[in-house]
């Protein structure tokens, strides 16, 4: 089957999203002829990978939405048989230098969570990748109050590393966003501001949302 072109409205997306729900990880990546790897546990980002190929995304790693032209980010989330997400959901990689002038507004977190399209996929750990499901998309903005959440936690987390105070956040950090070390390994460091202003080395971090607010957006749209 041919590379699917970007979907030009939204609602040629969500069909798109209709024809793969029901279907296995494995089952999409036969129709489409997408390359499965033998160790797919190894593979984290194939998953991912497989549903922006199949749903025609287009930013690649570009800090914008996933389906740029609709402003729509692509999240999967991976739910166990409760119906509940299984672990935190990354939206971006946290700028550590030359943060001077930058705000909510202008921030890639924000661009990437004003339009969200969330895919949950039956991911309970007993269940093999490839045989994961792929459930029922849905479209979602941010309400008022999750708004108003997300911008706090950003701005607090935020200024402790435009003050050099890095080493002060953790995941406990945040109503709804944490921010956690994001690296393959602990060689990969990157410079960061440290506490008297000089640069020094870190791992690179990460956004992401927090279990209990990702189930509120489920529970919302499914009324779980």
């Amino acid at each position: 089957m041919l590379k699917p072109f970007p979907p030009l409205t939204i609602n040629e997306l969500m069909q798109r999203v209709e024809q793969i729900a029901g279907l296995t990880l494995g089952e999409i990546a036969a129709d489409f002829n997408f390359k499965t790897p033998e160790h797919l546990l190894r593979e984290k980002g194939w998953q991912g990978q497989l549903l922006e190929y199949v749903l025609g995304a287009t930013a690649g790693s570009k800090p914008v939405p996933d389906f740029e032209h609709l402003g729509i980010e692509l999240k999967t989330i991976p739910i166990g048989f409760n119906g509940k997400p299984l672990e935190t959901t990354y939206v971006s990689v946290v700028p550590l230098t030359n943060l001077t002038g930058m705000t909510w507004q202008s921030s890639t977190v924000k661009k990437k969570l004003t339009h969200v399209l969330w895919l949950p996929i039956l991911a309970e750990k007993t269940i093999q990748p490839i045989d994961r499901t792929i459930g029922s998309g849905f479209l979602w903005q941010p309400s008022e109050i999750q708004e108003h959440q997300l911008q706090r936690d950003w701005e607090e987390q935020m200024e402790l590393i435009a003050l050099g105070r890095i080493d002060e956040i953790s995941g406990h950090l945040g109503e709804v966003m944490q921010i956690r070390p994001k690296a393959a390994n602990s060689k990969a460091l990157t410079d960061v501001i440290g506490p008297n202003g000089t640069m020094t080395q870190t791992l690179p971090r990460g956004y992401y949302l927090k279990i209990p607010f990702t189930t509120q957006i489920l529970a919302e749209q499914f009324g779980l």
